[in-house]
């Protein structure tokens, strides 16, 4: 399969009009055109559906991305094989929800920085959408994916939330065995009119509070509340698991997957410095795959 065509496909998925993708890769929008169609004709489906406000990607589309962003992937990794420690330099803004980038990330860029000795990272680790398009960084994990724009997306990695309690909270109240028992419970949660994302809806799925005794607009905040028995809460398992004065309440039985996404604009791919921190963010989120899943001990 020829790479060009499938070069050609990502810039239209993520422009979302030949026009535009066509000015990314510096040729006409008919050459565009004609490499798509190309493509269609070797895999004999329709990856796109065409609209009056443009082109978004057909089913046969969106499993295709998926391939095709890994082969980009391997690419930029053969690439950035010419970029040695003592070359790289600059800096990168990366932008994360608070949780992730607290918990699992901070520690980690430790290990690019000191690697790259000459590379500078700014981490925005924040109760919010960090925005691209308002050049607040070059790098965001986030919880929803783009419909379009001019940005490289991957799927970083799906992760797990499960709902927790203090030994001290479970020993003054009623007792939970099912989650028809929660309707009586005191809840720690978020400050619904301030939510940043849809994917943190997640609690009227079980229950809805008969009281909130705390909101934040902060899971950092929400877990430290918990831990201190001010109720019950939904957490990321790969936070709350490091917090010796939580137990898991309803095991088996109450569970959440949400995915992080990561997002940067289409012309960093080029430079250096953001492909070396575009892998190591994707090669730490498929080593600490248990963690984020839940599964380890």
């Amino acid at each position: 399969m020829d790479w060009d065509n499938l070069r050609f496909f990502l810039e239209l998925s993520r422009a979302g009009k030949l026009t535009a993708a066509a000015r990314r890769l510096g040729v006409d929008h008919t050459t565009v055109a004609r490499r798509v169609q190309a493509l269609e004709k070797l895999l004999d489906r329709q990856l796109f559906i065409r609209t009056r406000a443009g082109y978004r990607l057909s089913e046969a589309g969106r499993e295709l991305l998926a391939q095709a962003e890994a082969m980009e992937s391997a690419v930029m990794s053969i690439e950035r094989a010419s970029s040695t420690a003592d070359t790289l330099s600059g800096q990168v803004r990366i932008g994360a929800t608070e949780g992730y980038g607290t918990v699992m990330l901070a520690g980690q860029l430790a290990a690019l920085t000191q690697r790259y000795p000459h590379l500078g990272v700014d981490l925005l680790a924040v109760p919010r959408t960090v925005r691209l398009a308002r050049h607040e960084a070059d790098i965001v994990i986030t919880l929803e994916r783009p419909e379009r724009g001019p940005y490289l997306i991957t799927k970083l990695t799906d992760y797990v939330l499960r709902l927790y309690a203090s030994e001290r909270y479970l020993a003054s109240h009623p007792p939970i065995r099912s989650p028809d028992d929660l309707r009586g419970h005191v809840f720690v949660s978020y400050i619904e009119d301030l939510l940043y994302s849809k994917e943190l809806l997640y609690l009227d799925e079980i229950a809805r509070p008969r009281q909130s005794a705390l909101r934040s607009t902060s899971i950092l905040a929400q877990q430290a509340a918990v831990a201190a028995g001010a109720g019950l809460a939904i957490l990321p398992a790969f936070s709350a698991c490091n917090e010796p004065l939580l137990q898991e309440v309803l095991v088996g039985q109450v569970e959440f997957v949400r995915t992080f996404w990561m997002l940067m604009p289409t012309e960093n791919k080029e430079i250096a410095r953001m492909r070396v921190c575009w892998d190591f963010l994707r090669d730490v989120a498929a080593r600490n795959q248990d963690r984020l899943l839940g599964r380890a001990t």
